[in-house]
């Protein structure tokens, strides 16, 4: 019997490798993997893996061929499976609460991507290709002077100098990023709630340079992560943020290690860790600095960071200057990350030929271009199971999910305790600026006290601080109302209602049911241009995204819904979206006749 066959058939109840080895030929690594797996089953934390496996109704015993070498890996065979394993494990650990709907409020986790057939693919490279030739053939053209060239042009003395851009992006930005470029950098002159003033502009040169013509035009706003809808021209937060600036000023101007830590930034910091439910937590001015600051004081050359392929631009970022090894993992993909931790439990650090010292899981709450949820209870368990660290990026969660607007760990109701690093931003859910992270006491003063953030960086302005408080006392029930609660309830509404009509009308949709954010896949960048515009027309204004954002072959429209979207609101842009789809080609059949019937409530 070959070695598939042997672990296919191989007891899960943890026998002891030794046996087996009597009976099988198994390469001396494959067993030490084996007796690693069995060990630590028998001292985890989680439920038996029996009672696991017994729940996914099934099993798969997955070998994984790495240089010659197998490994055993437990889990769930496909998505699905591996969301019944994470139900289990956090019904079985009491996480698993009843929401005032009645319903298991951890949410379905059923995040959807449609696959693209290979004609799909094939005709968007296919595009691509002809808009590089025609790039190309311009620039030829500009070369010779046959077409004005508008772009900056390098003076002979800087001949020398080292490029900015490597002469891809150049060609890129000059002749693809050029023709859409009125799309993107629109400059907006009111609040961006759930409408928003653009000022109006024109262009002769082909999108270089913008004259603005004294015009303005008032969109239906789902561009902004303004998801519980506290962006707003005049209300409470606004006018005691506005009122704490004759109390504190505007700025401290040195960094918190010096003189910069404010009494308001001090009572934020209190809240914080009140609201999210863990031990204390620490605030900084920028949320990108957030993760790219301190990411390197968490990590280093003896770590290895296993991050989501689809991980924020900070966090690879910070996961780069931290020196630390780092690998990726598939998207929300249990099996490939549990394969990524074995591998770096056996194998160690390969500079060092020695054990890392630290393994750290880097995942956000909400994907902000992909609209799912990360299987947060999965994660967890394997954390318990091979004894490794989560860092949780909650930017686009945090206020926005749970029945209590805790963000993912409420979501799925978990014990933020079982989460090391709790990190977030202020910038979506409570319309401020800014960024936390929260943890134990020991985690974060020692983020106090070597953080870059802390020691270089200004701390937070005290308005925006306020801001930040009064909307989480809202969102708490501090300030004596129901309007926080109300808010999230709008939006949980708002969010199904919208994508069950998309899916409805033949849109391809793609991550959770649950998430405010909505990506709209178009595919084609060309057709990014074209929904821009045309939803202009009609009075929405959308964020239309494509590579080098996104793959090369999923360019898309992403919109955010809020709860200060009315229904009304709602159906007007699903019209808009509907007209602009069909004259684009966009809507797909087959999703269309799969949704026929599907029940639209409001």
């Amino acid at each position: 019997m070959d070695e598939t066959a042997a672990l296919d058939s191989l007891p899960i109840n943890g026998q002891e490798c030794s046996k087996i080895s009597e009976s099988y030929d198994f390469h001396p690594l494959t067993l030490q993997s084996l007796n690693l797996a069995h060990n630590q089953l028998t001292v985890a934390t989680t439920p038996d893996i029996n009672t696991v496996v017994k729940s996914s109704e099934k099993y798969c015993c997955q070998t994984f061929n790495d240089i010659g070498k197998y490994w055993w890996n437990i889990s769930g065979c496909d998505g699905e499976s591996n969301y019944k394993v994470s139900t289990e494990l956090s019904q079985q650990n009491g996480f698993i609460k009843k929401s005032k709907y009645g319903e298991n409020f951890r949410g379905s986790n059923v995040n959807e991507f449609e696959q693209k057939s290979f004609l799909t693919s094939l005709s968007v490279y296919f595009c691509w290709t002809v808009l590089m030739i025609f790039a190309f053939l311009r620039e030829l053209l500009r070369w010779h002077g046959i077409e004005k060239n508008v772009a900056a042009v390098e003076r002979p003395e800087q001949k020398d100098f080292v490029s900015l851009f490597s002469e891809f992006e150049a060609i890129y930005e000059r002749n693809c990023y050029m023709r859409v470029r009125d799309v993107f950098e629109r400059p907006i002159t009111s609040v961006p709630g759930a409408t928003v003033k653009l000022m109006g502009r024109s262009s002769d040169d082909y999108n270089w340079t913008y004259k603005y013509v004294g015009t303005e035009t008032e969109v239906i706003n789902v561009g902004s992560y303004n998801y519980m809808g506290f962006a707003e021209a005049s209300s409470l937060c606004g006018k005691e943020a506005a009122a704490i600036i004759d109390e504190q000023g505007l700025s401290t101007c040195c960094s918190i290690q010096q003189l910069g830590f404010s009494k308001v930034q001090h009572d934020l910091e209190k809240l914080v860790a009140q609201f999210i439910g863990v031990d204390d937590a620490i605030c900084f001015s920028m949320g990108f600095a957030t993760n790219s600051l301190n990411t390197p004081c968490l990590a280093d050359k003896n770590s290895i960071i296993i991050s989501d392929q689809f991980n924020h631009a900070s966090l690879i970022l910070g996961s780069r200057m931290s020196g630390a090894t780092v690998r990726i993992f598939k998207h929300d993909d249990m099996a490939d990350l549990e394969r990524i931790i074995r591998n770096a439990i056996v194998y160690g650090n390969p500079k060092t030929k020695k054990p890392f010292t630290k393994i750290l899981i880097v995942v956000e709450g909400i994907y902000s271009m992909e609209g799912s949820i990360c299987n947060l209870p999965a994660i967890i368990a394997l954390k318990k199971k091979y004894g490794t660290y989560i860092y949780l990026d909650e930017a686009h969660s945090i206020g926005a999910m749970g029945s209590r607007g805790r963000g993912i760990v409420d979501y799925w109701g978990c014990d933020p305790h079982d989460v090391d690093i709790l990190m977030g931003t202020f910038t979506k859910s409570f319309s401020a600026a800014g960024g936390y992270i929260a943890g134990n006491k020991r985690l974060i003063n020692y983020i106090r006290v070597n953080s870059a953030a802390t020691i270089y960086a200004l701390p937070m302005s005290p308005p925006v601080a306020q801001q930040i408080i009064s909307s989480m006392k809202i969102m708490m029930g501090l300030d004596g109302s129901n309007d926080g609660e109300m808010r999230r309830e709008h939006l949980r509404r708002n969010t199904h209602y919208f994508r069950k009509h998309l899916k409805r009308m033949g849109c391809i949709v793609c991550g959770s049911d649950d998430s405010p954010i909505v990506p709209i896949m178009l595919y084609y960048p060309t057709k990014c241009g074209f929904w821009g515009r045309e939803m202009l027309n009609r009075r929405v204004g959308v964020v239309v995204v494509s590579f080098p954002a996104t793959h090369m072959t999923e360019s898309r429209v992403r919109i955010c819904l809020s709860a200060a979207h009315t229904k009304e609101m709602l159906d007007y842009v699903l019209d808009a979206i509907k007209e602009v789809s069909e004259a684009s080609n966009t809507l797909s059949l087959r999703i269309k006749q799969k949704y026929a019937n599907l029940a639209i409530d409001w």
